[in-house]
């Protein structure tokens, strides 16, 4: 592979076998969303499509539509506002003309951060720039084509579906979860009362003492604040609701059924985390707005959730700290504190995963295992549920890049890991000069888990991803790791933080 490679930032595996068909790896590099077939790692495809693939249309169009060559090898220098907001993304509705909307859409992200899949035949992304969330459907080729796409008003930071898969729930960066429909409804226009513009009673020639002149003019500032605020307010012309608020940044966001016991019935939860290490119990729709309990325990950010599928009534918890916290989270309680590697104040958990795997010719136990990755680290964390729901550490997997997403491989027995293309291992910031291969596989044999070659991982790897310069300005390559090392930006550095 010449030059250097996208990573993986996200990985999703797709169990058709149900309907009879092939399953389907879901993954995003950059700009794009791929889709490969599970069993022989064939690329289906890539969404956006690029613009030189379109056959149509002269030079011309293309020269102009075209971002110029220094800046489609890595990201715009400030592109955080579009300047103005496609009737696609604002109606929820695909444009006219898919040719010219992949045109638009090849250059208005950079990267793709959120994905989660939908009754195995829709994909929800979000993307990054233009804060918006899409809906696309994966047919039984693995072929993508944008349904719907709705602006969001802030940033997300959490995607996710209610159980039953229907509605979509976000969290944004000011601490807001909405929740609105998988496939849009028809046609939604919110009707908004025009607000009345407030004006100071009191005017220069009513007034005339030093004190009062000064708060007349604090009056006027701020009713001109006001009406700004009005002007740049973003009105979403697509059903939604807002359900949960969090009065700081929110950072994580998982929704979970819990079974019935001898004390508490079937019911829906809403798990949410934030930046000033609280992790929120609440009801799922239509209920969200009760709050079940706080569960109190961490002293940093909280990053990572992770309820396991084999046992509901676990949550592991992961942050800023130095250590991962263990809850049976209904009842407020904590089972274990377990100690992570690191220096106390700088360990950063990225990512907690389950994996459960049925008894195989390899394996004559099934295997509940739970996965941690840290922030820039090359090593992967790998611990056993127990009987009495705390967990185990059993080992470290080393791998050759620092560890960006996992996702479990339950036919094959095995876990298929993401790794960091760009940087050495261990950094955040110090690049590579050529790049290695995206994905690493690690299969199960005998209670321990170890490298192996697999056909589906080296045809993914051999057609790589999108590329980048090898040599590329400084200040684009601290915009691309800022992109995928953010973490660290969450814990609270001074007094002005806190």
């Amino acid at each position: 592979m010449a030059g250097l490679q996208h990573p993986f930032h996200c990985l999703r595996y797709v169990n058709r076998q149900s309907v009879g068909q092939s399953d389907i790896l879901i993954a995003t590099a950059g700009r794009n969303l791929y889709s490969y077939d599970a069993s022989s790692g064939q690329r289906l495809d890539v969404w956006p499509q690029p613009v030189d693939a379109n056959v149509e249309g002269n030079a011309e169009d293309k020269s102009s539509d075209a971002a110029p060559a220094s800046e489609s090898q890595g990201p715009p220098e400030k592109r955080r506002k579009l300047s103005s907001t496609s009737e696609e993304q604002k109606d929820g509705k695909p444009g006219p003309n898919p040719k010219d909307s992949n045109k638009e859409a090849s250059n208005s992200w950079t990267n793709i951060p959120l994905v989660t899949v939908a009754h195995s035949k829709y994909v929800v992304i979000m993307t990054s720039e233009d804060k918006c969330v899409r809906v696309l459907s994966l047919d039984n080729e693995g072929k993508l084509q944008q349904l719907s796409a709705r602006t969001m008003p802030k940033k997300l930071s959490a995607l996710t579906l209610t159980p039953d898969e229907s509605n979509i729930l976000t969290g944004d960066k000011f601490g807001d979860v909405y929740t609105f429909p998988l496939i849009p409804s028809g046609e939604y226009v919110k009707v908004q009362a025009p607000a009345k513009a407030y004006e100071p009673s009191a005017t220069n020639l009513t007034v005339h003492t030093k004190r009062n002149l000064e708060s007349l003019e604090q009056q006027m500032r701020q009713a001109a604040l006001s009406k700004t605020n009005q002007a740049e307010r973003v009105v979403l012309n697509f059903e939604h609701q807002v359900i949960i608020g969090h009065v700081s940044l929110l950072t994580e966001l998982i929704s979970v059924t819990r079974p019935a016991d001898s004390t508490v019935g079937k019911r829906n939860y809403i798990l949410t985390a934030d930046r000033d290490e609280h992790i929120r119990i609440s009801r799922g729709v239509p209920q969200a707005h009760v709050i079940e309990q706080f569960c109190f325990g961490h002293t940093s950010f909280v990053s990572s959730l992770c309820v396991p599928s084999f046992e509901p009534k676990v949550l592991v918890s992961g942050g800023g700290d130095n250590y991962l916290l263990v809850w049976d989270w209904l009842k407020n309680q904590i089972l274990q504190k377990v100690p992570l590697p690191g220096t106390e104040g700088e360990t950063t958990v990225r990512g907690i995963w389950d994996v459960s795997l049925e008894a195989t010719a390899d394996n004559a136990d099934p295997m509940k295992a739970i996965f941690v990755a840290l922030e820039g680290s090359s090593q992967l964390l790998y611990f056993t549920l127990e009987s009495d729901n705390t967990i185990t550490q059993q080992g470290t997997l080393q791998l050759s890049g620092n560890v960006l997403e996992l996702v479990g491989l339950d036919s094959r027995g095995s876990i298929l890991v993401a790794v960091d293309t760009l940087r050495q291992s261990d950094s955040t910031s110090a690049w590579k000069s050529s790049s290695q291969p995206p994905l690493e596989v690690f299969h199960l044999s005998s209670g321990k888990w170890a490298p192996v070659e697999d056909s589906m991982v080296i045809k993914i790897n051999s057609e790589g991803t999108s590329t980048l310069a090898a040599t590329i300005e400084e200040k684009q390559q601290k915009e691309l790791n800022d992109s995928m090392y953010n973490l660290g930006n969450l814990r609270k550095r001074g007094d002005h933080d806190e």
